[in-house]
Parts: structure tokens; C-alpha cells; sequence
């Protein structure tokens, strides 16, 4: 990868994937390697990019793409290894940010399932309904509602009321 590249393509959406990786992972170790392998297949698939959508919002959508992916196969490698029990993330984050809000609002982000947790990560970059539902592949008028269900599952999950 180009350094030229990586300056202007990736580094100012940084921060979008960041927070993508952050929301999916547990662990600095897979934070990174989140972090690493999306560069890496924006880099790759760069001339893929036909100009449809705003490069951000590709990015997006590569980036979730990406870390779902990545889901799945440490789900199914953990149930092989550990003969069908399921993932239960446990560990304690070794990065963190400075806001101590800020971490506890994602650590109830991780409890979200794997779409909610897109949906409200592209809710709190202000993305429009619209382009939203083109990122994750659904229909606009079903964003609003969503969104409304998750703030409130969060509502709850910072108040401790839920698990």
C-alpha cells in the first residue's frame, strides 16, 4: 500500500473505521489486526469503488463487511474449538478512550446484536436514514424504528437494568 495512498484514502476516515473495529472487537490484539485487515482491502479493493455511493460511505460498508466477517470466523473457529459452546466476549478492553462515558456507552454497544451495532455506530457519525439503509443493505423507512428500539435497549443498558 502506498503511503500516498493511505494518507489521502484512509487516514481521513480513520476514525469511522476505528470506531467500527472498537465496536466489534475485545481485545487490542483484535483491534488491530480489525483495524490492519480493513486497510488492507480498502487498499485491494479500491478499484472496485464505481463512484455509486460517497467514498465514506464505502469505507463504511467495506468496513462492516470486514469485521462481520471476521466475526464469523472466530465464532465458528471457537465452537470447533471448543465443541459447540458458544462465543461469550468477557475480556476486558486494553484500549480505552479518554471519556469514561465514551466506554461505557460502547461496552453497551458490544451487547448489541451485530446490525443494531452498525446501524447505531452510522446513527452517531449523524448519517442520514438513507444512507444508512444503503450502507447495511436495507430499506430506509425501517432505520427510524430501529434506531428508536436500540436507543432505548441502551437506555436500559446503562441504567443496569439489563444484561
Amino acid at each position: 500500500m502506498s503511503n500516498d495512498f493511505y494518507t489521502l484514502k484512509i487516514l481521513p476516515y480513520a476514525g469511522i473505521i476505528i470506531k467500527i473495529c472498537r465496536a466489534y472487537t475485545d481485545s487490542q490484539e483484535d483491534f488491530e489486526d480489525y483495524y490492519q485487515e480493513v486497510c488492507l482491502q480498502i487498499w485491494r479493493s479500491r478499484a472496485q469503488f464505481r463512484g455509486d455511493s460517497k467514498w465514506s460511505t464505502w469505507i463504511y460498508r467495506l468496513s462492516l463487511n470486514i469485521c462481520l466477517t471476521f466475526i464469523k470466523k472466530k465464532q465458528k473457529n471457537k465452537q470447533h474449538i471448543n465443541s459447540g459452546e458458544t462465543l461469550i466476549a468477557d475480556t476486558i478492553d486494553n484500549y480505552a478512550f479518554a471519556d469514561e462515558s465514551l466506554n461505557l456507552l460502547y461496552d453497551a454497544i458490544k451487547k448489541l446484536s451485530e446490525i443494531d451495532r452498525a446501524v447505531i455506530l452510522l446513527y452517531l457519525e449523524e448519517k442520514s436514514q438513507k444512507e444508512i439503509a444503503e450502507i447495511i443493505g436495507t430499506k430506509p423507512n425501517n432505520i427510524g424504528v430501529r434506531i428508536s428500539r436500540i436507543k432505548e435497549r441502551l437506555k436500559k443498558l446503562l441504567d443496569g437494568k439489563i444484561n
